[in-house]
């Protein structure tokens, strides 16, 4: 080496030789984290395939419907009637089965749901109630064209089990029937049963739920048959 360039070498700034290293280092780093992250995109892929196959997720709800009652009425009139849909509080216009544990508080029925919103249920069984009946010309509900004489307005004010009375199934629904010709209310009046659980399980609470669903319902075609 000459003297020149051993010269040069020795005032090369501090450094300047460990960059090829550094820059070898960090591209190696780099690849080791886009290695780690697809291996860890892919895992949860997998995992995420897994709870889709049968027995990989959570257990799958209870679902409970109600029935219609069966009702007779004072002979066939040309009324036609539209069923609404209830108003009900938020607690009450889900999928949610409603459990109350005091006067003040609720809980929802664990592992259980309804196969629709509440009200939407509630509307079909009742309008389906009605069409049982034989006593009217017409039963409907919004957006079936029927030239409707009167609406059956309902509000769902309480529709679950009451743990704090020993396990008492509470149905609540309050009525108003509007000409619809007018606009004028004819009635209006508030239905309510109660039954008891029999046995245990998910399956029992929505039994005493849907008799007591039944009695208000057969009540509320009958009281309409005669106001009307």
């Amino acid at each position: 080496m000459t003297s020149a360039a051993a010269a040069a070498k020795n005032n090369r700034p501090a450094g300047l030789e460990g960059q090829p290293a550094r820059r070898s280092r960090q591209r190696g780093q780099r690849v080791k984290r886009r290695v780690f992250q697809s291996t860890a995109g892919l895992l949860a892929l997998f995992l995420s395939g897994c709870a889709a196959l049968p027995g990989g997720g959570p257990a799958p709800l209870d679902t409970f419907d109600l029935s219609a009652a069966s009702v007779s009425v004072h002979g066939k009139s040309r009324r036609q009637i539209l069923v609404a849909q209830p108003s009900a509080l938020k607690a009450l216009d889900s999928q949610n089965i409603v459990i109350k544990t005091g006067s003040r508080s609720i809980e929802y029925l664990k592992g259980a749901q309804w196969a629709d919103r509440l009200p939407l249920i509630v509307q079909a069984r009742l309008a389906e109630t009605f069409q049982r009946s034989g006593g009217f010309a017409g039963v409907g509900k919004p957006g079936e064209g029927l030239a409707i004489d009167y609406q059956v307005i309902t509000e769902i004010r309480a529709f679950g089990v009451r743990a704090d009375r020993g396990g008492t199934a509470e149905v609540d629904i309050f009525v108003r029937l509007l000409n619809d010709r007018n606009g004028e209310v004819r009635a209006a009046k508030e239905f309510s049963a109660s039954a008891p659980v029999s046995g245990s399980g998910n399956r029992a609470y929505v039994d005493a739920m849907n008799r007591a669903f039944g009695q208000v319902a057969t009540e509320i075609v009958d009281w309409t048959d005669r106001t009307i």
